[in-house]
């Protein structure tokens, strides 16, 4: 893969494009599909999406603002939290049905039925402290306190989403899925990578933006 990148967002296609190559063993794309790059969308662009709503949740949010989008989280209809509890309850009812207690010391589906039993009823322990959080969110300071109160306190968010490097810069108007495959497949091709010849400081900041390629395969 080539050290330099115009952008972040070609940088990761490439990554991307290159995972796929390896776990296809290198083989010809005559013999195969073409591969498409899967764009997240912005978040701006999906506000109710969970990438959209963490991107909502701002130190400088209103507070009724960050209760709204908890609430949106935990709608009855529409709330990611509730249909996340549906789907697991659905996948444990597909495996209550294939239960079996013939021998009386090996049950694999047993087991697997009550973590999932578990995971379900956590998820309604989630539902149930989310809306009690959603009032006392409203009531917070609108105003953020002294810094020394907030290190008697540990960050939860450690997990930094792909849409939160990808939204640093706003995409282009014209922004396309098929525009950027064919992007990223250009910048990974051996031909890209002989024809580039970037400067010193161009090539430094390269190789700060580009994510090193990934051994393993993709699933």
């Amino acid at each position: 893969m080539p050290e330099y990148y115009s952008s972040i967002g070609e940088a990761v296609g490439a990554a991307m494009q290159h995972n796929i190559r390896l776990a296809h063993d290198n083989e010809t794309s005559s013999c195969h599909k073409s591969q498409e790059v899967r764009h997240l969308p912005h978040p701006s662009a999906a506000p109710y999406a969970v990438p959209g709503m963490i991107a909502r949740v701002t130190e400088t949010a209103a507070p009724e603002e960050v209760a709204g989008v908890v609430e949106e989280v935990n709608g009855a209809l529409v709330g990611v939290l509730p249909q996340l509890t549906e789907l697991v309850a659905a996948v444990a009812d597909w495996t209550r049905v294939r239960l079996a207690f013939d021998e009386p010391n090996h049950h694999p589906t047993f087991e697997t039925w009550t973590r999932l039993a578990a995971a379900h009823g956590m998820l309604r322990d989630v539902q149930e402290q989310l809306e009690v959080a959603a009032d006392g969110i409203a009531a917070c300071p609108a105003e953020r306190t002294d810094p020394r109160h907030h290190e008697a306190v540990n960050v939860l968010r450690t997990l930094e989403l792909l849409g939160d490097v990808l939204g640093a810069v706003a995409p282009p108007a014209d922004r396309s899925p098929e525009a950027d495959r064919q992007r990223a497949a250009r910048t990974a091709s051996p031909q890209a990578a002989a024809q580039r010849t970037p400067s010193p400081a161009s090539t430094a900041e390269g190789r700060a933006s580009t994510p090193p390629p990934c051994a393993s395969r993709t699933r």
